[in-house]
């Protein structure tokens, strides 16, 4: 009988075919004591994508690649994009534990998951655990850290709701599968993907973080960080959409902090209206 997987790695995967193989290297290359599973999503790449992924999970049998003949949309409005395909490999994922790692970013140290696991195993009341990466870009820009040097060992919730700068970069990121019945309704609606992920994993625990870089976070311009700016309007109101769905549900001590992020968005926001 098949064991089940410690670790679940889900990649969503949209035309990310110069950039595939080296991901799935990197997530192959782990040395762990674990059995682990490869959840990819391709959401009908219009390049190679599909043909590399598919070579891949014919060699390797914890790869589950799911190639979808039509993409899953939403396909408007933009900022939505590929939300769906997220949530499809979520519902796939069998682990106790979720790894995310995009198509385009790569891990870069082979005991980046064995490390997060011990560390998770060996204190329950941490939820999530992530690590500095290296940004690196398309173009030959200067790489640079993710996270600055002064980072906190412990974040909490308070700090995601804060949103005053992002901590977790995405391909660093190792939680507590808490998905098991799906992902939060007001989640469907944000535009802000994976803060919205991180936060419900987050209610159950504290984030630590390791200052080893492990990885690597890719900006080029089919990136969805060229889509959620700081001067999308959309976006922005969207995200305060969200952090107000948050304030229905919260704890008492963690709605001034919400209220106080509302509060900011709605000056963000409104400081857009008159620069048009």
């Amino acid at each position: 009988m098949e064991k089940m997987p410690k670790v679940s790695i889900l990649v969503p995967v949209y035309n990310h075919g110069k950039f595939i193989a080296q991901m799935l290297e990197g997530a192959l290359a782990q040395q762990v004591n674990f059995e682990y599973e490869i959840v990819i999503g391709d959401d009908a790449s219009t390049d190679n994508s599909a043909e590399i992924i598919q070579a891949y999970s014919q060699r390797y049998p914890q790869i589950k690649a799911f190639l979808h003949p039509t993409n899953l949309g939403p396909s408007s409005p933009r900022e939505l994009g590929g939300k769906n395909n997220v949530a499809f490999i979520f519902g796939k994922a069998q682990g106790e534990y979720i790894a995310l790692c995009e198509g385009d970013d790569y891990w870069t140290n082979p005991h980046k998951l064995q490390k997060q696991v011990d560390f998770l195993d060996q204190h329950p009341d941490f939820a999530l655990t992530h690590h500095q990466l290296e940004v690196i870009y398309e173009d030959g820009s200067e790489s640079h850290p993710f996270n600055r040097l002064d980072q906190k060992e412990v974040s909490t919730l308070e700090d995601l709701y804060q949103d005053e700068e992002w901590i977790l970069g995405t391909a660093s990121t190792v939680f507590r599968n808490v998905f098991k019945n799906g992902l939060a309704p007001w989640w469907w609606k944000s535009a802000s993907g994976d803060i919205g992920i991180f936060i419900q994993a987050v209610k159950f625990g504290k984030i630590k973080y390791f200052p080893e870089t492990m990885g690597c976070y890719r900006k080029h311009r089919g990136g969805m960080t060229n889509i959620h700016t700081a001067q999308n309007y959309f976006f922005l109101e969207n995200r305060k959409q969200m952090f107000e769905a948050l304030l229905t549900e919260s704890d008492e001590n963690l709605q001034a902090t919400l209220t106080k992020t509302i509060q900011r968005y709605d000056e963000i926001l409104e400081g857009l209206k008159l620069s048009q």
